[in-house]
């Protein structure tokens, strides 16, 4: 088995066990397909947001999407044609029960039995993009696809690369415990896929579990930092719409922009509470530089119940891979030097 795909199995069987004792939001209505609460119930229908003493929506708790490991953002080829609000949850459930089982599948063929089919994943959609109405990200611009080509390393990633390693600058940003960047700080990998929001009347935080990053996110009418500033998670700036906190955030570090965009990429998130413990978390994706139109993706974040919280997730503490992946780099260049 190579060593990135060892990877990202190990982190999977992280989450999708784990994940599968997790306490739910209690009493939360199914979300459908496309993330909103079914029209019939008449929770959906009655229920309201609880708001802050200061009078804004109350969004604080701990989240999580882990439920959403399995969930490709594209849509896959075996439903060429077919929109998010076609499915209905019967087919949800059949999905996941065949998703799960390939899992499992997979797990076995590769020799690991110990948490085959231990676990349930209970996905809120087939697949995540929902603009373009293909569910597929779009073309990247020609000046685009001349930059991926020149720029292969470095850039953040959720998968270790495979080498060869010269230095450190040859793993990512992830690999090295710097971000996951946005929005794939909010994207569930495997494990650590929960997400804390704190308000004040000023401020909106959100606290990632994973590299345990905090954005702070002013609410109240401040302009973006200057052009020649730029950060990992952007500059974000938040309002709120009626029951939907909106973020836009731009100034990205080009070295850890979504996807490998350039720096002049701007995020618009949407936090939306649909029920009671349901935030639909939905973000438009828009660099004209990187690609040919904006898009959008949308995944469902579930309220743990309030004894859960976030714990130190010690990622430079114990972060032995660096040292251990140039030291066996270099072992094998003296190797081949000795042949």
């Amino acid at each position: 088995m190579s060593r990135r795909l060892l990877v990202a199995m190990t982190m999977l069987v992280g989450a999708l066990t784990l994940g599968s004792s997790q306490p739910r939001a209690t009493q939360a209505p199914t979300p459908d397909a496309g993330g909103a609460q079914t029209q019939h119930s008449p929770v959906a229908q009655t229920w309201k947001a609880p708001r802050t003493p200061w009078g804004a929506p109350d969004l604080a708790g701990v989240y999580t999407n882990n439920d959403e490991a399995l969930v490709p953002l594209e849509r896959p080829p075996e439903f060429s044609g077919r929109r998010i609000e076609d499915f209905s949850p019967h087919e949800l459930d059949e999905i996941n029960r065949q998703r799960t089982a390939r899992f499992n599948q997979t797990l076995v063929g590769f020799g690991s039995t110990l948490f085959a089919g231990a676990f349930e994943r209970r996905n809120s959609r087939p697949w995540l993009i929902v603009d373009p109405p293909d569910g597929q990200v779009p073309p990247l611009t020609a000046e685009a696809q001349q930059r991926m080509r020149r720029v292969t390393r470095g850039l953040s990633s959720n998968i270790i690369p495979d080498g060869p390693f010269s230095g450190y600058e040859d793993l990512g940003l992830y690999d090295r415990c710097i971000t996951r960047g946005i929005p794939d700080s909010m994207m569930p990998v495997g494990y650590g896929s929960n997400y804390e929001i704190s308000e004040s009347s000023d401020f909106v935080a959100i606290r990632y579990e994973m590299i345990h990053e905090v954005r702070v996110i002013p609410v109240h009418s401040q302009p973006h930092v200057g052009a020649g500033l730029r950060l990992d998670l952007g500059d974000p700036r938040g309002r709120w719409e009626g029951e939907t906190l909106v973020v836009e955030s731009t100034n990205f570090a080009s070295r850890s922009a979504f996807r490998g965009a350039t720096d002049r990429l701007r995020l618009t998130e949407r936090f939306t509470p649909t029920a009671q413990g349901v935030l639909e978390w939905r973000v438009t994706v828009n660099d004209p530089y990187t690609w040919t139109r904006p898009w959008t993706f949308v995944s469902t974040l579930i309220k743990k119940d309030d004894s859960q919280r976030i714990y130190e997730y010690a990622c430079h503490e114990g972060n032995y891979s660096l040292t251990n992946i140039l030291t066996g780099a270099r072992g094998a260049d003296h190797t081949r030097t000795e042949q």
